[in-house]
């Protein structure tokens, strides 16, 4: 019979093992996930202009030459947008509005866009999109009908959208066939620009079927980058509506799930758990096409930046606290 003490001084230095991280913990000290840390580097957020407003410095949330979107909501002024540009671009940051097809009401509009955005905020980045309207304002149905004009040709960096879970605006039947047939015709065109091209997602809250996904995709010849949208901090009845309004589907069941959770109902959602486990799949398959996390801060800028410092290591500092 085999004497217990082994498994005793298991238990015991287990347990020292946790009081002294408890105790780390309470003295303000993070243990940083090294996997988790390379994985944020270079990490992207999304604003809109009545969201940025908020922000009084952004240089004091965001590491240095962050890419911000600047999201466009039907009806919000492009004076606004251009604000919003002018002083991201000013703080140093890597500006990419979106350019949403169902809100741009002919080619001109969309020429005026371009041309202000270059000339006041020396944008030369895009997120190309269809947007969420369901009836166009104009000329424009799509977003490769936008990268079509060629008003976009010189852009340094352009960014098309990804839906890993499919789009029942899109494709009405369920399937994802449509949105499958818009992802290829992306992919040719990134082979014949000297863009930078890259897919930005919808938010997902669960990792191994977005892991899938990118899979799937780049065994149909679909190789551009992938920028997975994850959802910041947040309360989780903001998340949940959020979900529901965007489209999110199967990722719902994660939510739901944690709502049954009395232990977990009243506490704030963090996206640890998921960018830990496509953190973890990405070092073991550096070969992955997915590339960098682009966060909506649903629960706020600073809620959200404030994780990424406490999480992010390295990764998370922002510029503000840059030596020089």
């Amino acid at each position: 019979m085999s004497s217990p003490l082994p498994r005793l001084w298991e238990t015991a230095m287990a347990l020292l093992n946790f009081r002294k991280r408890e105790e780390s913990s309470a003295s303000g000290a993070q243990v940083v996930d090294g996997q988790l840390e390379a994985f944020l580097q270079g990490y992207s957020i999304e604003v809109m202009p009545r969201t940025a407003e908020k922000v009084e410095d952004f240089r004091a949330l965001l590491p240095a030459g962050t890419r911000v979107y600047i999201a466009h909501i039907d009806g919000t002024p492009i004076e606004d947008m251009l604000a919003t540009a002018r002083r991201l671009a000013r703080d140093g940051f890597a500006v990419m509005p979106h350019f949403p097809a169902r809100i741009i009401r002919d080619r001109a509009m969309l020429a005026d866009w371009i041309t202000r955005y270059q000339g006041e905020a020396g944008v030369d980045q895009a997120l190309v999109l269809g947007g969420g309207v369901s009836t166009p304002a104009g000329e424009f149905d799509s977003s490769m009908q936008l990268l079509e004009t060629g008003l976009f040709d010189g852009f340094r960096r352009l960014h098309v959208a990804g839906h890993p879970e499919g789009n029942r605006d899109i494709d009405t039947d369920g399937t994802d066939r449509l949105v499958m047939e818009a992802l290829h015709w992306k992919q040719a065109y990134a082979k014949r620009t000297n863009a930078e091209m890259a897919i930005a997602t919808q938010f997902a809250f669960e990792a191994k079927p977005v892991i899938a996904w990118a899979d799937r995709l780049r065994a149909e010849g679909i190789d551009m980058p992938i920028h997975l949208g994850i959802a910041g901090p947040a309360k989780l009845q903001t998340l949940i509506k959020f979900a529901i309004a965007c489209g999110v589907g199967p990722s719902l069941r994660v939510l739901q799930k944690r709502a049954m959770d009395v232990s977990k109902l009243l506490l704030p959602y963090a996206p640890t758990e998921i960018l830990t486990e496509l953190a973890a799949h990405k070092a073991a398959h550096p070969d992955c096409t997915i590339a960098r996390a682009h966060f909506f801060p649903l629960g706020g800028i600073t809620t959200n930046a404030n994780w990424a410092i406490q999480h992010g290591g390295r990764a998370g500092v922002p510029a503000s606290q840059l030596q020089g």
